[in-house]
């Protein structure tokens, strides 16, 4: 009984320390992570109140097994394919490139050759626990540096069997160096089982299941999915969290995603706290006192090296600058691969215990600095176009009519209602996922992929399309939209919205069809309703207005063959009297008489001259009068 108190004060401790570090860090803007890891230190190194800092860990990576269960859902197949050169490209280039790094650098220390290898790879690993949970800490999961920090993170967990299948070939007095094919064999067919499984019998036992209605039968079907997979992996020698993530993804398609995803979010959110709190129990403080010096100096230069190495082959593989930046603040530590790794070693003797300790302590104190370098990333950045952008399935089935409309901002939605309200098909394309699931919500259909690139516009039906409408919201992108357009597809009519005057010039001289700048009309609405407001009539308010619109249409004119200084005499800069020459009642009546498409249309005109004082006072302003077309 004793000793079942004591396991239930542990829990206590745990939950209460996670509940009160996780809020209060959470406040201040530093992320729960960092409050779970201060809350493990404090109750176990410092305190001293919780001493099962490995056991609680190894149950906390439960946590990392569901959190990869649940990205799994959110990845179907045809995206995980999509992902192949992110994956088997700069993840293979990271791991190797980094382990050969960081492998040299351990030689030259002075540490023998199969020392230096299991260092390299063991430190070029980063923590999947932290990349993820603070990837969806700050939604930024499916944004396109997120998805090129989970693809490194995935090919690392599958280069952790062939980094441990290699440590006996480096022990120097061990002979078990021959290739286990039964374990090759066994492994294979774990894989293959795991595949064949998930995708023939998973679905079939559900809808079993769903149709009894029992919500504790999903929720343990749910629990038993997860752990069996893992385990299964576990025994073929792959890490858990890779069984997970494979179940999740065959399930990625399933009708039952979204009741899987809910049962297991509450175990996941729980299990991977408890993980950050275990790192924080498990810290060596005699470590840390013993070689402080060599832990401080080294973990630095760790993070540093790997952030700079991942930078240039995030950069190489096609990452933007803030991408790139952006993935190497959050995978610049080491992770909890290491552990094994390093203890395996010193299980076959490559090197001492004591080294095997160092490294941990470097290992933990590199994830503990990981919100720390994700917010110096961020700090440093120079937000760029359209990087952090949402990525979702391109899948264009259905897409080609006569509008193709690229971008789905304020401006083009409004553009979309004109055309479709008159019955005409529109394929709308557009990159943001958040604004395409809102416009889902009120029953436009729109594709997502960006009209920057010449394979998306091929599969949207430009060929097939009257006309491209160009709505998108900032001016570089779409002069880039324009160009490619221009140079792949010069046939094709481009409608075009300009941000200001001077772009409106740069797409003239790009040869656009048409183009309008984006506040040009509502600002003459609110124009004339202010005139009306201000007890202006409303013919005379709309000649103002349509007077204003044919200068500013004649003066663009002229700036487009003479310059952006030319035409400003069409410009009223002054305060305008509209007092006509003739009655009132007169001149309005004129303007009424004046049909649109009639030959003595009159024109607002200046006619302002030296006159006689009225009333006392002066007249300072211009007087506006019409004079028919048929009077010049």
């Amino acid at each position: 009984m004793e000793h079942a108190n004591s396991y239930f004060l542990e829990i206590i401790l745990l939950l209460g320390g996670g509940i009160v570090a996780g809020t209060l860090f959470k406040r201040i803007g530093l992320g729960t992570v960092l409050g779970y890891l201060m809350a493990g230190i404090a109750m176990g190194p410092l305190l001293g109140l919780i001493h099962d800092g490995e056991e609680i860990l190894h149950i906390g990576e439960l946590g990392v097994v569901f959190l990869l269960f649940i990205i799994g859902l959110e990845l179907k197949l045809s995206r995980l394919w999509a992902m192949r050169r992110r994956i088997f490209g700069l993840g293979a280039a990271q791991v190797l490139v980094t382990a050969l790094g960081i492998g040299v650098i351990a030689f030259l220390l002075g540490f023998q050759v199969p020392t230096a290898i299991v260092i390299g790879f063991g430190l070029a690993l980063s923590s999947t626990a932290f990349g993820l949970q603070i990837l969806e800490e700050q939604g930024e999961t499916n944004t396109r540096h997120g998805q090129s920090a989970f693809s490194v993170l995935l090919f690392q967990d599958l280069a952790v069997v062939p980094i441990l299948a290699i440590i006996p070939f480096l022990a120097p007095y061990s002979s078990d160096t021959q290739i286990d094919v039964v374990q090759i064999a066994v492994s294979v067919a774990a894989v293959v089982g795991l595949i064949v499984g998930g995708r023939f019998l998973l679905n079939p036992l559900f809808r079993i299941m769903a149709s009894a209605g029992a919500r504790e039968v999903m929720l343990g079907a749910a629990l038993f999915v997860v752990l069996g997979s893992a385990m299964l992996m576990a025994a073929a020698g792959f890490s858990m969290a890779m069984g997970a993530f494979i179940a999740g993804v065959l399930l990625a398609e399933s009708s039952y995603r979204h009741e899987l995803e809910a049962n297991i979010e509450p175990f996941r959110g729980l299990l991977l706290g408890l993980f950050f709190i275990g790192v924080g129990l498990s810290i060596d403080i005699a470590v840390l006192f013993d070689d402080w010096q060599i832990i401080l100096l080294a973990t630095p230069m760790l993070m540093i090296s790997k952030a700079a190495l991942l930078y240039g082959l995030a950069r190489l593989f096609g990452e933007g600058h803030d991408s790139a930046v952006r993935v190497s603040g959050l995978l610049s530590q080491a992770g909890e691969f290491g552990f094994v790794i390093f203890s395996a070693a010193a299980a076959d003797r490559i090197f001492s215990a004591e080294i095997s300790s160092l490294l941990i302590a470097i290992t933990t104190l590199s994830m503990a600095l990981t919100p720390l370098s994700t917010w110096f990333a961020r700090l440093v950045l120079a937000r760029g176009e359209d990087e952090n952008e949402e990525e979702m399935d391109e899948d264009f089935e259905g897409a080609g009519s006569d509008v193709l409309l690229i971008g789905f901002s304020r401006f083009g939605q409004m553009v979309a209602q004109v055309l479709l309200s008159s019955g005409r098909e529109v394929t709308i394309l557009d990159s943001s996922a958040e604004r395409i699931r809102t416009a889902t919500n009120f029953g436009f259909r729109i594709f997502f992929g960006s009209g920057m690139r010449k394979d998306v516009l091929e599969a949207a039906g430009i060929r097939r399309a009257k006309i491209v409408a160009i709505c998108t919201n900032k001016q570089e992108t779409t002069n880039r939209v324009v160009d490619l357009i221009r140079e792949e597809f010069p046939n094709v009519k481009l409608y075009v919205r300009a941000y200001d005057r001077n772009h409106a010039l740069a797409l003239r001289a790009r040869g656009v069809d048409y183009e309008i700048r984006e506040t040009v009309e509502s600002a003459l609405a609110f124009g004339g309703a202010t005139l009306t407001s201000l007890g202006v009539e409303d013919p005379l308010a709309r000649r103002i207005i349509e007077d204003v619109r044919r200068r500013d249409a004649k003066r663009l004119k002229l700036q487009e063959s003479e310059g952006t200084t030319a035409g400003a005499d069409m410009i009223m800069t002054q305060a305008v009297k509209p007092e006509p020459l003739v009655e009132p009642h007169a001149a309005l009546q004129a303007v009424e008489d004046a049909g649109d498409g009639s030959e003595n249309q009159g024109e607002l005109v200046d006619n302002t001259a030296p006159r006689r004082r009225r009333r006392g006072r002066p007249f300072r302003g211009r007087r506006l009068s019409f004079r028919n077309q048929a009077q010049r």
